[in-house]
C-alpha cells in the first residue's frame, strides 16, 4: 500500500517548536510549513493525500486541484476553515479537536470578565503614575468595581467550552443561563431562548461554532437588546459579531462594554471599527 504523503500547512500556530512532529513520518512523508499564504495553498498540497491545517483556509477552488486528497484535519475545534460541502462531494474526510482546549479557554473567558470587572492594569499603571499618592483617601479605584456574585451569565453554545465557562460562573456564585441549539436536561442549568437570554444577562459569552447560518448574528438588533449595564464576551470566532455594529454599541454605549480575543480578521486590518471603539 503506498504511504501517503502528508503536509502540514502552518505548523507554528500549533506548534512554535514545543513539540515533535515525528509520529506523522511513521505513516508518510511530510511537508511541514510554518505558515502557508492563500497564493501557496495549492502548490504545497500538490500531490498530497493528507493536508493538516489550523488557521490555513482549505476552500473549494484549493479542494478541486488537489485529485489525491482523501483526507483533511483540522487541528482546532473550529473546522469553517474547510469548505465542508466541497470536502462532501468527494468523499474526503474532515475531522477536527474538539476537545483540546476547554479548561484554557474557560479560563481565559473569565480572565476577560475579570478585566471588565476591575480593570486591574489599569489601576496598576496609575498607581505607577502617582494617582494613588496623590489621593486624600486610603481608598482607590478609577473603575466602578463589580461583583460577580448573583449576576447573570448568559452562556451562548453549550459545547465542552460552554459548560466549562458555564461551570465556572457558578463557581462565581452567578446565575448561569444558556441558549443552545441542542438543549440538554439538567437540574442545575436554565435553558432559554436568545431573545430571553439578551435581555436578561450582565455578562453574555459567546462558544458556538461559525457556519453560514449565524455569520455576523451578533448585529445590531441583538446588540440594541442587550441592558444598557451588560458586557459582551467572545473567545469563539470572529465572524460571529457584526464589528461595525458592536463598534456603533460600544461608541454610543448601547452596552457597558465588550471584551474579545477574536476578530474577523486576524491579524486585525488597520480599519478594524472595534480598534478605535
Amino acid at each position: 500500500m503506498k504511504e501517503p504523503k502528508i503536509v502540514v500547512l502552518d505548523s507554528y500556530t500549533l506548534n512554535p517548536g514545543d513539540i515533535s512532529w515525528e509520529g506523522f513520518g511513521s505513516i508518510g512523508p511530510v511537508f511541514i510549513y510554518e505558515r502557508t499564504a492563500p497564493s501557496e495553498v495549492t502548490a504545497r498540497a500538490k500531490d498530497c493525500e493528507v493536508v493538516l491545517t489550523n488557521k490555513t483556509l482549505v476552500s473549494k477552488e484549493v479542494i478541486d486541484q488537489l485529485p489525491n486528497l482523501r483526507y483533511i484535519g483540522v487541528l482546532a475545534t473550529g473546522y469553517n476553515v474547510v469548505d465542508i460541502a466541497a470536502a462532501n462531494r468527494r468523499n474526503i474526510v474532515v475531522t477536527n479537536v474538539p476537545n483540546y482546549g476547554p479548561a484554557t479557554v474557560a479560563q481565559f473567558t473569565f480572565a476577560l470578565i475579570l478585566h471588565l470587572c476591575h480593570h486591574v492594569w489599569e489601576h496598576d499603571q496609575s498607581v505607577k503614575e502617582g494617582e494613588w499618592q496623590r489621593r486624600k483617601d486610603f481608598c482607590y479605584w478609577i473603575f466602578p468595581q463589580i461583583e460577580l456574585l448573583g449576576k447573570k451569565l448568559g452562556v451562548i453554545g453549550y459545547g465542552a467550552i460552554g459548560k466549562a465557562v458555564a461551570r465556572l460562573g457558578k463557581a462565581f456564585g452567578m446565575k448561569v443561563m444558556v441558549h443552545s441549539r441542542f438543549p440538554t436536561q439538567s437540574a442545575n442549568i436554565e435553558f432559554v431562548s436568545l431573545d430571553h437570554l439578551l435581555a436578561e444577562a450582565d455578562f453574555i459569552s459567546i462558544h458556538t461554532v461559525l457556519n453560514a447560518q449565524n455569520e455576523k448574528f451578533m448585529d445590531k438588533t441583538k446588540l440594541g437588546k442587550m441592558k444598557k449595564s451588560a458586557f459582551l464576551v467572545n473567545v469563539a470566532r470572529g465572524g460571529l459579531i457584526h464589528e461595525e455594529d458592536l463598534a456603533q454599541a460600544l461608541n454610543e454605549e448601547w452596552i457597558a462594554g465588550a471584551a474579545l480575543d477574536v476578530l474577523s480578521q486576524e491579524p486585525p486590518r488597520q480599519d478594524n471599527p472595534l480598534l478605535t471603539a
